[in-house]
């Protein structure tokens, strides 16, 4: 699963990239005073659709730092390094760490005890999750209601420029 990392970073960037071309290119296309309502919302949809992307990835590459972390822990890894907080040294005497787990929607790693429990830990800033949902959502949002204008009866949006 961890694996999955190394398509979703780049895969992220390939999306930002998309998404800020289709902007660039809608709007080159067709031209700054002569796009309507609709192709500014969709527009508007795609820049949040690639600041999504980016958080994602900024995210991942987070994950991606704690993962290689676990990873050379060697005579070190009492307490896995990623899973250490503050406190690590009074629990590490009680129940170490065991394992750990990557969650991809919302971003996290996870650190499991040999007691059974888990905690999340801060390899992965608390800003980047609800600004991710955040970019989403507005993106959606704006999605849906590029694709409301389009319903609506009146004049159509400038699709190409005529000659």
């Amino acid at each position: 699963m961890v694996y999955l990392l190394l398509l979703l970073v780049p895969g992220g960037l390939v999306a930002a990239f998309a998404f800020v071309g289709y902007c660039f290119g809608t709007l080159g296309r067709i031209g700054l005073r002569r796009a309507d309502r609709m192709v500014w919302l969709r527009v508007l949809a795609a820049l949040m659709g690639a600041a999504t992307a980016v958080l994602y990835v900024w995210g991942l590459v987070h994950l991606v730092g704690a993962v290689m972390d676990v990873g050379e822990n060697g005579a070190d890894s009492a307490l896995l390094r990623p899973c250490r907080a503050p406190d690590w040294e009074e629990r590490a005497q009680d129940s170490g760490t065991v394992d750990y787990t990557v969650r991809y929607l919302p971003i996290r790693f996870v650190c499991a005890t040999e007691d059974g429990d888990s905690r999340v830990t801060d390899a992965v800033p608390d800003y980047l999750n609800p600004s991710v949902l955040g970019f989403a959502l507005a993106g959606a949002g704006c999605a849906g209601a590029a694709r409301l204008v389009s319903r609506r009866p009146g004049p159509r949006a400038t699709r190409e420029p005529s000659h």
